[in-house]
């Protein structure tokens, strides 16, 4: 059994880049932050995590929407090895680990293992393996009495363009305008389910558990 929630550990209250404010604000460092920037150091902003705050608030506000078909979302998941998942997105399709890419006005294309914006050189881009949704299956699996399938999707922001030639089983690609998408998914939890598991989802007590 889970401690009862406080408002000390009810995620639903997280913003989207709660560690990018933290450390935006002077009040964070470390891995977490480094986890969440690291894919956006290429660009020339004078501060990447002020680009990446702004993928994750557009992402965060793509899947706002959804809360009125019968999805709940959070936002700025801990998770057990002290990086943090960008959105979880728990409804009758199933749950999705969300991850945010912000490449403004670029033309992104993806094949063979390596993205490619614009007429930049290719670099390494895995599409699976994303750590955050073997987690979150981990923890959520941990605390309820049913399987919890976890999907992840990666949500790219403000791009002018999206190729992706090949994706692999359990990971969706989409533009944030592509979101919506989501919305009419069903059959993978009942929404006695959804709720079961978005209160253990909240609880900050059971991701610090692993």
């Amino acid at each position: 059994m889970l401690p009862a929630l406080t408002p000390a550990s009810d995620l639903a209250s997280r913003r989207p880049g709660a560690a990018l404010r933290a450390q935006l604000d002077g009040a964070g460092t470390g891995a977490l932050v480094r986890a969440a920037t690291g894919a956006l150091r290429r660009h020339k902003d004078g501060d990447p995590r002020r680009t990446a705050l702004a993928g994750e608030r557009r992402s965060g506000a793509e899947l706002k929407r959804l809360t009125r078909h019968g999805w709940r979302v959070l936002h700025s998941v801990p998770l057990p090895d002290g990086t943090e998942l960008g959105h979880l997105l728990i409804g009758p399709g199933g749950v999705f680990a969300v991850y945010t890419e912000h490449h403004p006005q670029a033309r992104v294309r993806i094949e063979d293992g390596t993205l490619r914006t614009d007429d930049d050189a290719p670099r390494p881009y895995a599409l699976d393996g994303r750590p955050g949704a073997a987690a979150a299956r981990t923890v959520l699996e941990t605390h309820c009495s049913f399987p919890v399938p976890v999907e992840t999707v990666l949500v790219f922001v403000g791009v002018a363009g999206l190729e992706v030639v090949v994706t692999p089983p359990g990971v969706r690609v989409l533009r944030d305008r592509q979101v919506s998408a989501l919305a009419p998914l069903t059959g993978v939890l009942t929404p006695t389910q959804v709720e079961k598991v978005y209160d253990v989802a909240r609880n900050r007590e059971a991701w610090a558990g692993g």
